[in-house]
């Protein structure tokens, strides 16, 4: 985590509230049967937990609720922009292979970048969930959390969806392009 405040000004908080308040009413089909009231509390009492999507929203992911484990009673958020997040593209996988690279390094990693902002990457199985609930990421490709046996390889997953299907690929960790990013989960 990085030594930033977590907390956000009020302004800033009720401006975030309100935003996710419109998206969650424009979008019930991502969470059928779940009621704001109870999400706005939740994300009222969890101050740490409203900065971490505020992070989610300045850097483009349009963070919603995707689903409510009854449990632990934690409501799920993932990152729900249409392409993956503009402020977090042109990114490796991870500090390896950011240092791995002798020229042309990235500015960041997806793994770092998560961290820092107090978030998870999607898996695998969580990125397939969210393509159930739209079109995701026809344009552009998302790194996921990368097997460990895949990733001692030199390796890193990321999905995509084209011709209406899901796709996973591979490619060296230390690559990056400028329409691969990552998208992200919170449970708060």
């Amino acid at each position: 985590m990085t030594d930033r405040n977590k907390e956000l000004p009020l302004e800033e908080r009720e401006e975030l509230l309100r935003a996710l308040k419109v998206r969650f009413e424009e979008n019930m089909n991502r969470h059928k049967g779940l009621e704001w009231t109870k999400v706005q509390t939740k994300l009222e009492a969890n101050t740490e937990k409203l900065w971490s999507l505020n992070e989610m929203e300045r850097t483009g992911g349009e963070p919603d609720v995707v689903g409510h484990d009854k449990k632990t009673d934690e409501y799920i958020f993932y990152d729900c922009s249409a392409e993956s997040p503009i402020g977090r593209r042109s990114i490796c996988y991870d500090r390896e292979a950011l240092e791995s690279r002798k020229k042309n390094k990235p500015e960041n990693n997806a793994i770092d970048m998560a961290s820092d902002m107090g978030i998870e990457l999607l898996t695998e199985e969580q990125y397939r969930e969210l393509q159930k609930l739209g079109n995701f990421d026809t344009k552009t490709s998302s790194w996921v959390i990368t097997p460990v046996n895949i990733r001692k390889h030199g390796g890193a997953i990321f999905c995509d969806r084209r011709y209406d299907a899901v796709f996973v690929y591979h490619n060296g960790a230390e690559s990056y392009y400028a329409a691969r990013g990552f998208r992200g989960s919170l449970v708060v």
